[in-house]
């Protein structure tokens, strides 16, 4: 699958999300105990998250692959940006300056567009100091993989075992793992495999946003045993 130069149903799905301030909040506070010291996002997008680790006056470097995503973000924030390319063959020469240099690498859902999952961890690792951690979300269950998942071109969908099994093979020592956003099943299912849209809807996310304090209690009743996503957290040991 070849990349797109401009990634429009990205860029409305991202534009959308950028509304569903509660949901990007829920999202930050899930991940934030878990990032320390100097941080690195992958696949920062149009800084929906960015935006709160800059707010709390974190140490945050922004990276994407798409040039027209970092021309935004840099409009937006004065942190440094920076092109990466998780499976460059030329990795380890062309972000010599960084490698080895961050105390938290997170990516959030990036991994799934990589058909090579295991060296785009690899390369992640890299990234890292000793003791660093690494944070990944990505999308869960298979059976869930619809029009939306080929409009953004997803090549996969996960389980919390198969992320953990790709960190493992990684040598990472896997810290915690959980499901994310149980509720968010039914209208991912409902817009994507029933009604076959092709992005999400701006009103469908905006009832969202306006219900996450029901869906975050909801993951607790849970205890994250199942959701639209699955976060990993590792360490670089």
């Amino acid at each position: 699958m070849s990349l797109k130069e401009i990634d429009l149903e990205g860029m409305e799905t991202l534009h959308v999300i950028e509304k569903a301030n509660k949901f990007n909040r829920w999202m930050y506070e899930t991940i934030k105990p878990f990032c320390k010291g100097k941080i690195l996002e992958i696949g920062c997008g149009i800084g929906n998250i960015s935006e709160f680790f800059i707010q709390d006056s974190q140490d945050i470097v922004l990276s994407d692959l798409r040039e027209n995503y970092l021309e935004i973000v840099s409009k937006k924030f004065t942190n440094p940006t920076i092109k990466i390319n998780l499976i460059d063959p030329e990795f380890d020469t062309k972000y010599d300056e960084i490698i080895g240099t961050f105390d938290t690498v997170f990516a959030l859902n990036v991994i799934e567009h990589i058909e090579d999952d295991k060296q785009a961890i690899a390369n992640c690792k890299k990234l890292l100091k000793k003791g660093g951690n690494l944070i990944i979300l990505v999308p869960a269950y298979q059976f869930l993989f619809n029009n939306f998942d080929k409009e953004l071109e997803h090549f996969r969908r996960y389980t919390r075992k198969k992320i953990e099994t790709v960190i493992a093979e990684n040598h990472l020592e896997i810290v915690n793992s959980f499901y994310f956003n149980f509720i968010g099943i039914i209208g991912w299912f409902v817009s994507g495999s029933i009604l076959k849209k092709k992005t999400i809807p701006e009103n469908q996310m905006g009832l969202f946003n306006l219900l996450v304090p029901v869906f975050r209690w909801a993951d607790k009743i849970i205890l994250n045993k199942i959701g639209l996503s699955v976060i990993c957290v590792s360490k670089k040991v």
